[in-house]
C-alpha cells in the first residue's frame, strides 16, 4: 500500500422513528442533557480514530443544525436517503475525494449512543488486517422460536444466532460497490447483509450487551442507565 490507511465512520440519521410515538425522530429525544445523536457522535469523536464522520440527514431536518456538534471540524453532513442503505450509500459519496478504497468505513446507528471507545477499538484491532471486515455482534442468550402468526413452529439452536450490532467495519470501495449492487433489495438490513449478497463472509467480533439501539419509548431509561454505569 503507497497511504497510509484511515478510518471512516458514517451515520445514517434520517430516520424517523415511529415506534418512539414521540414529537420528533428518535435520534432528536433528550437523554440526559443531550440528545441521543450527540451522544452518538460525541463518542464516536472520542475513539479519536476517525479522519471524518459523515453523518446522513434528511433534507427536511429542522433539528440538525440546533446541535452544537454540527459544526465540528471532523462531522461532514451528508443528504439523506429514503432508506437506510441510500443514507449509508450517500455518506459514503460524501467522502468520496478523500477515502481511498481500501480505507476502514465504520457504520454506526444514530441511536446507539452507548457505545464505548474500548469497543471501537476493539473492532478496528479485530478486523484491521482482514480482506472482508465485520461487525460488533452479542451471542444470543435467550431461546429463540420460529413462528408463524401466534404460532411456534420451532426452537431454533440459538448457538449459532448472533445479534448484529454496530459499528460495522468494511473497506470502503467494497462497501460502496455492495450498497450501489443491492439498491432497493429489502433484505440488506445492514451492511453485513449486502457484503454478504456478494459471497463474502463478514467477521463476527464480540461486543458490550449494553451497546442497545434506541427503538422504544423504556429504552432511553435503558440507555442512561447504561451511559452512567459506564
Amino acid at each position: 500500500m503507497t497511504h497510509s490507511i484511515k478510518f471512516w465512520a458514517v451515520v445514517p440519521a434520517a430516520g424517523v422513528g415511529k415506534r418512539m410515538n414521540a414529537d420528533r425522530p428518535k435520534q432528536y429525544l433528550e437523554l440526559a442533557d443531550k440528545t441521543v445523536l450527540e451522544h452518538t457522535l460525541l463518542r464516536l469523536l472520542q475513539a479519536d480514530i476517525f479522519t471524518a464522520v459523515a453523518v446522513a440527514i434528511s433534507e427536511e431536518d429542522p433539528y440538525w443544525s440546533e446541535l452544537t456538534v454540527a459544526s465540528h471540524e471532523k462531522i461532514i453532513r451528508a443528504k439523506g436517503g429514503k432508506e437506510r442503505p441510500d443514507s449509508v450509500l450517500s455518506g459514503l459519496h460524501a467522502i468520496s475525494d478523500q477515502a481511498a478504497d481500501d480505507d476502514w468505513v465504520l457504520v454506526h446507528d444514530a441511536a446507539r449512543p452507548c457505545i464505548t471507545t474500548a469497543d471501537i477499538h476493539h473492532l478496528i484491532n479485530a478486523l484491521v488486517d482482514d480482506e472482508v471486515g465485520g461487525i460488533l455482534a452479542v451471542a444470543s442468550a435467550d431461546t429463540l422460536k420460529n413462528v408463524n402468526a401466534n404460532n411456534i413452529l420451532g426452537t431454533l439452536d440459538r448457538t449459532h444466532i448472533w445479534r448484529a450490532l454496530t459499528p460495522q467495519m468494511f473497506r470502503y470501495h467494497s462497501l460502496k460497490t455492495a450498497l450501489e449492487s443491492t439498491v432497493g433489495n429489502p433484505a440488506i438490513t445492514d451492511e453485513a447483509s449486502a457484503l454478504e449478497l456478494q459471497g463474502l463472509q463478514p467477521k463476527i467480533v464480540e461486543g458490550r450487551p449494553d451497546n442497545i439501539k434506541i427503538t422504544r419509548p423504556e429504552d432511553l431509561a435503558l440507555a442512561q442507565f447504561f451511559m452512567t454505569q459506564q
